[in-house]
């Protein structure tokens, strides 16, 4: 898997795979691998932030800067573990932990209010006051039993939406 040019061999495919807990079937990896490759158009073996905007879906998407940060500098085995939770074979923990993830923006494992708020920001943009936004987290927060002061985990994060019938699913087109 050196250079995006390259083709995969089988040996590849099931190495992808098993670094995907086997989310995606072979004919699904090599349909990404097709897709990852028209994404790197300098053929460097990863995709660029610039190369993620040129998907008007990701660049129309109002988290498109956190995920970003996530995604900027992806080599193909990566791509296909970050696609992965989005998979219908993926579990709601594995979803939950990429939801997780984007409101985790400095990786230290916690989500602040602050952190949810600035998620709120990004999602709500000018259609709701600063004020409005810490009203109703505040209150959301309550409801769940938390507290401004509180930092959620990820074990919180599954306990809050383990049973919401949560849908995170793209359909991967196979020739």
């Amino acid at each position: 898997m050196g250079s995006a040019s390259s083709m995969l061999t089988q040996y590849d495919i099931e190495e992808v795979q098993e670094h995907c807990h086997k989310l995606f079937s072979q004919q699904e990896i090599v349909s990404l691998y097709q897709r990852f490759c028209q994404l790197d158009r300098n053929a460097k073996g990863f995709i660029s932030a610039d190369e993620f905007l040129s998907v008007p879906e990701f660049a129309m998407n109002p988290l498109s800067q956190r995920l970003l940060k996530m995604v900027d500098g992806l080599n193909f085995k990566d791509f296909v573990a970050f696609l992965s939770a989005f998979s219908s074979k993926a579990t709601a923990e594995q979803k939950i932990a990429l939801i997780f993830k984007v409101y985790d923006s400095d990786g230290n494992g916690k989500v602040s209010f602050n952190d949810i708020l600035n998620v709120l920001r990004d999602l709500s943009g000018s259609f709701m006051s600063d004020e409005q936004r810490e009203q109703v987290l505040t209150q959301v927060l309550k409801e769940a039993g938390y507290t401004k002061e509180c930092y959620l985990l990820l074990d919180d994060f599954i306990k809050v939406f383990g049973n919401s019938g949560l849908k995170m699913e793209v359909e991967v087109p196979v020739d």
